[in-house]
């Protein structure tokens, strides 16, 4: 996917040290900026997905639709509030699971339902849905993602996305939510636990993640249960938390909660629990 820009002006803008990673859940990609393409050289990183994936926005800024290019079928700009442009590329043309093209650049369908042109968006709000629109018709769905500082020539988004924030879920910010955590124990303080997370489920959303790799700081409240359990699901037994041992199998539902930036990303203390199961051992 080729497209000219002009260059950015002498002391222009730079993009923010860290962006939100542009794809919820798992992802599959390579440095493949600049590698020779049919139309020029490759002015972005294509990012596997499954298709319809959440495509998110990498700072906050204004989305833009363009719904008019044959190579870059159903696409979206954002505008940063950085001064950095951000083009999405291939976004979902498909009704249904198959390639069946009978969608179009709408919201509900390529974009995200309910959001509008020229919109102003959050950081890590959901702004499209990936997909295989224009010349990446029938190949695995993917993200062509660019990024443009100050709105001039591309440059390799690679070390953004390498360093970009991943999301633990994606809703409106304020939105109530609740989340299911499966790891296992790293380590109990005085506040909560710190878990290695391999799984996340968000409520209401019906969103899931598995193979997180992610360790998180949970506050856990006095008004936390917390039990010993011998199988997941069923009730168990009243513990405490100086019961939890390093690498125990642990499932944490949080509070339900108003949405945050700092829920999303999981940050440390961001998430308090209602109930903390152990797997007995």
């Amino acid at each position: 996917m080729t497209l000219v820009v002009a260059k950015a002006d002498a002391g222009s803008r730079q993009p923010p040290e860290t962006i939100v990673f542009p794809v919820l859940g798992p992802t599959t990609y390579t440095d493949d900026f600049g590698q020779p393409r049919g139309g020029g050289s490759h002015q972005g990183i294509d990012m596997l997905a499954p298709k319809r994936a959440l495509a998110l926005a990498a700072e906050a800024g204004t989305v833009k639709f363009w719904t008019h290019s044959a190579t870059a079928g159903c696409m979206l700009y954002l505008y940063g509030s950085s001064g950095t442009t951000y083009y999405y590329i291939h976004l979902n043309n498909d009704l249904t699971k198959r390639n069946d093209n009978r969608g179009k650049c709408v919201a509900g369908t390529a974009y995200a339902k309910g959001l509008k042109n020229n919109a102003k968006v959050s950081a890590g709000q959901v702004i499209g849905y990936v997909g295989d629109s224009g010349d990446a018709n029938g190949i695995h769905p993917h993200l062509h993602f660019e990024l443009h500082p100050s709105g001039g020539r591309a440059v390799d988004p690679y070390r953004w996305l390498h360093s970009g924030q991943h999301l633990l879920f994606a809703a409106p910010r304020g939105m109530p939510f609740t989340l299911e955590l499966r790891g296992t124990v790293a380590s109990t303080t005085d506040e909560g636990i710190r878990l290695r997370a391999g799984s996340v489920a968000a409520w209401p959303m019906g969103q899931r993640q598995t193979k997180l790799g992610r360790r998180l700081l949970v506050v856990v409240p006095s008004s936390a249960t917390v039990q010993t359990v011998k199988k997941w699901g069923v009730p168990g037994t009243p513990t405490d938390l100086a019961s939890a041992q390093r690498g125990q199998a642990v499932d944490i539902w949080t509070a339900a909660a108003p949405t945050t930036i700092k829920a999303e990303r999981g940050d440390d203390s961001a998430l308090g629990a209602s109930l903390v199961s152990l797997l007995a051992r």
